[in-house]
């Protein structure tokens, strides 16, 4: 991991252009006992119960879901333009049919006591730790027009997850 070095969340940058143009690779689980990696484009981060945090939604038909659900851990990786073809890839290929990995020819790294996996090609990688978990509820909506993106009533389970530690190349 000596590709890497520790900055702090608040040194992050613009996370609307991160999650929403550049997108992100959200992974659960660890190389020992599995893990599984989706694209993701809808997240936030800023400050939550006096701790930076950054917060991705799962929809519980993704097969990345059963890892975020069994472990503690989520990580978020971003990419430099040139991973574009792999994150649209992972983001239309489920982990139960496709090995991701090899297609996308990522190279996973082990961190946090193997309770996580960054990729070594990522330009920034978030390692989180949930803290709380809420299901979106279609009686929620107050802006009805939002649910043309629920056209089969399949919402997404939210994780709000403390940043332990962020990760940027050298």
């Amino acid at each position: 991991m000596s590709e890497f070095v520790e900055i702090k969340p608040e040194d992050i940058g613009n996370a609307v252009s991160l999650i929403g143009k550049d997108w992100m690779l959200v992974t659960a689980g660890n190389i020992s006992d599995g893990f599984n990696t989706m694209t993701a484009s809808w997240g936030t981060m800023g400050v939550l119960w006096n701790r930076p945090v950054c917060v991705c939604y799962i929809r519980p038909q993704r097969y990345t879901y059963l890892f975020t659900e069994a472990n503690e851990y989520i990580t978020m990786c971003f990419f430099d333009e040139s991973k574009r073809d792999a994150l649209r890839f992972c983001g239309s290929h489920s982990g139960k049919d496709f090995d991701k990995i090899k297609e996308c020819s990522l190279t996973p790294i082990s961190v946090s006591d193997n309770k996580a996996v960054i990729f070594g090609e990522a330009k920034l990688a978030l390692v989180c730790r949930k803290l709380y978990i809420s299901d979106i509820k279609k009686e929620g909506f107050i802006d009805k027009s939002l649910l043309s993106n629920y056209p089969e009533d399949d919402f997404h389970r939210e994780y709000v997850c403390e940043i332990a530690k962020v990760l940027t190349r050298k």
